[in-house]
């Protein structure tokens, strides 16, 4: 078997051994969560992800089979990474591999993260809209990740082969991103609302799906002896497919700008599943300083522009000598900076304060 499929395997292991131990040792009866305990888990996360980006950087050729300058050059040139090996020997090959595999990982995390701030927001607003107990949001996020995690292993791989095989390809990614972000960048005030009888995912599966009208203590579904027994789907169920098919439009945004990073999927999946595991935690803890973030979306919309500039003159860039220490310094630049703005200048909009008092029951 492959170096690369042994390692994938052994994440992927590793991963659900940790979503197993979070739902079944941590999360055995449905409560709501209160900030402390969604503190933790963001650190725990977060700190896994940490601790990825060191074992890449110091054992960063695990993940391809890399043997020889000559192994090290061919990913360099499949992936194009932005690495000039020069005279440099083997050992020194490979240390410089290393660096750069593990800083694209963290630049990538960094940017999936951040853009899954902005997203947590229209969970909230779904959450709401459908008036779910906030003793269920763990249970809807859990399966929503699951299914986020497979959609994104498609979207991601699938990707990555159109973009070997056409380099084309990533104009059409950049030119999409500084669209979204400009977008962004327009409607960064405008007032979001969720319609839960005209929203397409509803009218599509209340067509075909028998949807009991009323929540049954937390059920997906049910057999109804009202209805020869047959099985009933909960609006909870409604719920978990809205938050899907929104993470399927989060993906559009988000799987392309880290292919702007890097052109090596493992390296793209890794560091969208890292922050993907990490959107539950983070989703309760945003859901406390949300006033805090007025500027975020800002921020992201440059973000956006900057990475798909950054896409469609790739070629020039490296020419250039533009590095993935550069693109990771810009990223931070970018997103401190709205941080840092919002934290001096919160924000005082009525909807997101009406937003956190009706999810977490607390004055902002």
């Amino acid at each position: 078997m492959p170096v690369e499929s042994i390692f994938f395997i052994l994440f992927l292991v590793f991963i659900n051994g940790m979503l197993a131990l979070d739902l079944g040792v941590f999360d055995r009866h449905s409560h709501e969560v209160k900030f402390k305990e969604a503190l933790v888990w963001t650190i725990v996360w977060v700190s896994l992800a940490a601790l990825f980006y060191f074992l890449l950087y110091c054992k960063g050729e695990l993940i391809h089979e890399l043997r020889s300058i000559a192994d090290i050059q061919a990913k360099i040139d499949q992936y194009k990474h932005p690495i000039v090996l020069g005279s440099a020997g083997f050992p020194e090959a490979l240390t410089i591999y290393r660096h750069n595999l593990a800083l694209e990982f963290l630049t990538g995390y960094l940017i999936e993260y951040m853009l899954s701030v902005d997203n947590v927001f229209v969970i909230i607003l779904i959450f709401i809209s459908f008036g779910v107990q906030k003793m269920y949001y763990k249970r809807v996020l859990f399966w929503g990740i699951l299914g986020a995690i497979v959609m994104r292993f498609i979207f991601i791989f699938l990707s990555s082969a159109l973009i070997q095989r056409f380099d084309w390809i990533l104009y059409i990614f950049g030119i999409f991103l500084a669209i979204t972000g400009v977008k962004m960048f327009i409607e960064r005030n405008k007032e979001e609302k969720i319609e839960t009888s005209r929203h397409p995912v509803i009218r599509f599966a209340s067509k075909y799906l028998p949807v009991f009208p009323n929540y049954f203590r937390g059920h997906f579904w049910f057999r109804n002896k009202n209805d020869n027994n047959r099985i009933n789907f909960t609006p909870l169920f409604m719920v978990l497919l809205v938050i899907e098919f929104t993470d399927v439009v989060f993906a559009i945004d988000s799987v392309p700008a880290i292919f702007s990073v890097t052109q090596d999927p493992y390296i793209v999946f890794f560091s969208n599943i890292f922050a993907i595991l990490g959107l539950r935690s983070l989703f309760f803890v945003v859901a406390h300083v949300i006033s805090m973030l007025r500027f975020l979306k800002h921020g992201l919309a440059i973000l956006l522009t900057f990475i798909g500039f950054k896409m469609l003159m790739h070629i020039q860039l490296k020419e250039w000598g533009f590095t993935t220490v550069h693109a990771l310094l810009v990223v931070a630049c970018i997103l401190g900076t709205s941080i840092l703005a919002s934290m001096v200048w919160p924000d005082k909009s009525r909807i997101k304060k009406k937003a956190i008092t009706d999810l977490t029951g607390e004055k902002p």
